[in-house]
């Protein structure tokens, strides 16, 4: 299970059901070797059932998707068109806001990478499209001392960073869509940061602000143990292919 890969509780916060999430496992493994049509239903079941778990529980469950659900907040609030606001301040000469529509007018990138998890899980082949990073950068106008980005997001708990380096490579996108579509809640839509080259819970979930740093600040599993710089097998003790 990702900590920073699906979806977190939100609504009336009623658990989930003991048959409900024995009836999950047995379709999940069923559905493994399903059609892609019956993988994407199931995976859109399993996201609206997190949306409604406090638990956590439903991060265990097997989809054909591949990708895990959680959230490290008790609540995630949902956004839309209207309500989306990216900030994009610190160290920059033009600090601002971005809409949604903003964002989707701006020139888009898409990626076709392997996701993998620091846990062990791998989607492979996943399409991600977005703006590139560098390109906000760019726009905001990085300033003289500046070393790297911090990250927050709207579920108000968890929070990222990079170096600068690392955040004008070309393989860095604050997403807009996942396999072809507008990114979902469940994904950590609409907008969330893709981290190619890194294990994803530096892709950062429901991405809300961009700030420009003097120093490298360590994000919210970082300070709870994992590695800062987390290139795909040369980090967090693991040797898994890279990603990118």
């Amino acid at each position: 299970m990702d900590p920073n890969t699906g979806a977190g509780p939100d609504g009336d916060g009623t658990p989930v059901g003991r048959r409900l999430v024995l009836g999950m496992l047995g379709l999940g493994a069923g559905a493994m070797a399903a059609a892609p049509w019956l993988q994407g239903r199931l995976e859109t079941a399993l996201g609206a059932v997190a949306d409604k778990d406090p638990t956590g529980v439903t991060g265990l469950l097997p989809n054909g998707g591949g990708f895990r659900y959680y959230s490290v907040t008790s609540s995630v609030p949902h956004k839309d068109a209207d309500s989306y606001r990216l900030t994009v301040d610190g160290l920059v000469d033009k600090p601002g806001a971005y809409r949604l529509a903003d964002l989707r007018a701006l020139p888009q990138t898409r990626l076709v990478r392997d996701v993998q998890c620091v846990t062990g899980w791998r989607v492979p082949e996943t399409p991600f499209e977005g703006v590139r990073l560098s390109t906000l950068l760019d726009a905001a106008g990085v300033r003289r001392g500046a070393k790297a980005v911090r990250f927050t997001c709207f579920d108000g708990a968890y929070s990222e960073s990079l170096t600068l380096d690392q955040a004008r490579r070309p393989d860095v996108l604050v997403t807009l869509k996942l396999r072809d579509k507008p990114l979902g809640h469940s994904h950590g839509g609409p907008v969330r940061l893709y981290v190619a080259p890194m294990y994803f819970y530096k892709s950062a979930k429901w991405l809300s602000g961009i700030t420009v740093t003097d120093e490298v600040r360590p994000g919210y599993w970082e300070e709870r143990g994992y590695d800062v710089d987390a290139w795909v097998g040369r980090s967090n003790g693991r040797d898994d292919d890279p990603t990118a």
